[in-house]
């Protein structure tokens, strides 16, 4: 189950971003069975709070990661260094408890995500990434 007892109050601009994928793969239960697709950003909305808005989108040209969901920097996040992180894999709600906790802290460019998080995160190409900041 995810936490969210940790809250830390929401940036007073800009909060951090979360992307989720739901396009052709991500959140379809034949590419990832056993996933709670509909309620996963729910859960992931509940557990940030006002510390980021959550959007799904579609297709965002990664599946085989499924399911994606990409954290954008604050405003303070950005000014700080932070850039856009593409997690991929995140289909169990551990993975959705790290991600609030480190989103929560901050996120990118304030707070340094859990070491677990290395092992969801990936990089795109340029094109992709433009993509989604564009």
């Amino acid at each position: 189950m995810i936490s969210n007892s940790a809250r830390v109050p929401a940036p007073s601009a800009a909060p951090c971003r979360i992307t989720v994928c739901r396009g052709c793969c991500c959140g379809d239960p034949r590419k990832v069975p056993g996933v709670d697709h509909a309620g996963q950003i729910g859960r992931l909305r509940g557990a940030v709070g006002e510390a980021a808005q959550v959007r799904a989108s579609e297709c965002l040209d990664v599946c085989d990661q499924a399911n994606v969901m990409v954290v954008q920097p604050s405003a303070a996040g950005r000014a700080a260094g932070g850039r856009p992180v593409w997690l991929g894999l995140v289909n169990d709600d551990d993975a959705l408890a790290d991600i609030a906790a480190w989103v929560r802290a901050g996120g990118p460019g304030l707070a340094e995500p859990p070491g677990v998080l290395d092992l969801y995160e990936f990089t795109v190409s340029r094109r992709v990434g433009k993509a989604l900041e564009g």
